[in-house]
């Protein structure tokens, strides 16, 4: 096996029958590969069960092309490198960058209008603080802001954030319609959810480009879609990526919400097997957190409409367009979300030379049935249904507390851009 270091640190991980049920899995001694496939795909995926190889959710490329990120046990690596795949080592140990996370922080003061400190963005939060923060963030914020609930978890939780509006009132404007954390092990896309929502509620009133966009827009925000799967990564499994749905006739846990929704369902890029991470369900909406998700979008649609979806992701840097469950067709308005989302790359560079990608989702990154931007293209008559994933491709899901505020500060500058021109 040919490898070349580089000094990356990347994590993401599929859980896989047997270790998807440890409780209180730390990765150590874990080596990351960035895996070329050489049309020998099938050899790969035959080592995820007979070697215990984790593979990594996010691949680049297709066929001769394709690679894919992969961890493999310590007490395997031997075995794994006699497969003579060409690989990149992305990080020499699971377990250490997972401790680089750092602890969870505290949650920080209130200023004298009951706002959250900024000091919420120096480290990575646990559940019911989240749902804590926006409670202060909607108080400090009262005469243009609601908490609301789309619905219910599987095991019970409420799937709730904020909606703001402008000086029209609230219900009056068409909808900006965010969500994050729709898979479990990617923390940063909430705390970025935050970080709009904090720039808002503090920006309103003293910033014209914020006061614009909350007078021309209601905006709906769902910080943490899967709440029960949010939880299981800070317990028990911190690269958890579906729900924690259980169904009769199998022993696997969960279901890829973004392969549940009912446009594309079933498609190539998801799969019919429960043990596998891109799991879709048995039907569309059989997740109860995706059925929640596709009647709240429903009711948005149904009274002023959507103006924008995004659904927040890590990692890949790059901005999805629809379809991801076809690369052969496009939304009527393709060369429109092109430009747009090209000039909303040209500012998210501008604090810190983070470059996205941007286009529609099958081609700049992979196929995805079933996923949620494209519900909002066509069931929901959204104008400009996004998927943003997130810094970084060197972290992957594990990115260092440090870099949760440059996170939120170049995506800012990206949205100011694009609720002022969309």
């Amino acid at each position: 096996m040919q490898l070349m270091s580089v000094v990356l640190f990347i994590s993401a991980v599929k859980a896989l029958v047997g270790l998807s049920q440890n409780r209180n899995v730390t990765f150590e001694g874990f080596k990351v590969l960035r895996v070329n496939a050489n049309q020998r795909v099938a050899d790969l995926k035959a080592a995820f069960e007979t070697l215990s190889v984790i593979e990594l959710n996010h691949n680049h490329g297709y066929g001769a092309e394709a690679t894919f990120d992969v961890a493999v046990p310590p007490e395997h690596l031997e075995a794994f490198g006699a497969l003579n795949f060409s690989a990149t080592i992305l990080s020499e140990d699971l377990g250490a960058d997972i401790a680089a996370e750092g602890p969870l922080g505290e949650y920080p003061e209130l200023d004298d209008t009951g706002l959250p400190a900024l000091s919420w963005f120096d480290s990575y939060h646990a559940y019911e603080d989240h749902i804590r923060y926006w409670a202060d963030l909607q108080a400090s914020f009262a005469n243009n802001s609601e908490l609301i609930q789309a619905g219910l978890s599987f095991e019970g939780r409420a799937i709730q954030g904020i909606h703001l509006w402008g000086s029209n009132g609230k219900n009056s404007k068409p909808a900006v319609f965010f969500n994050g954390n729709v898979h479990a092990r990617e923390w940063i896309t909430s705390m970025v959810v935050e970080y709009l929502l904090y720039r808002i509620v503090n920006g309103y009133g003293n910033d014209s480009t914020v006061q614009t966009a909350l007078d021309n827009y209601d905006f709906y925000v769902l910080p943490v879609v899967n709440p029960d799967g949010f939880v299981y990564t800070q317990t028990d499994y911190r690269l958890w990526r579906k729900n924690r749905q259980t169904r009769d006739n199998t022993t696997e846990v969960g279901t890829d919400i973004n392969r549940n929704w009912s446009v594309g369902f079933g498609g190539d890029g998801s799969s019919s097997n429960p043990g596998s991470e891109t799991f879709s369900g048995y039907q569309p909406g059989d997740a109860p957190e995706t059925a929640s998700l596709m009647n709240f979008a429903q009711a948005l649609a149904a009274d002023k409409g959507i103006k924008l979806y995004i659904d927040w992701h890590s990692y890949a840097q790059v901005i999805l367009l629809s379809y991801g469950y076809t690369c052969d067709e496009f939304p009527p308005n393709i060369d429109r979300q092109i430009q747009l989302a090209g000039e909303t790359a040209a500012r998210i560079v501008q604090p810190y030379n983070t470059t996205f990608d941007y286009g529609p989702g099958c081609l700049v990154l992979y196929q995805s049935s079933g996923n949620g931007r494209d519900y909002m293209t066509d069931a929901a008559g959204t104008e400009f249904g996004w998927g943003i994933e997130l810094r970084s491709t060197s972290y992957g899901f594990l990115l260092p507390a440090d870099q949760i505020l440059p996170s939120g500060i170049e995506i800012w500058e990206g949205m100011k851009y694009l609720w002022a021109n969309m």
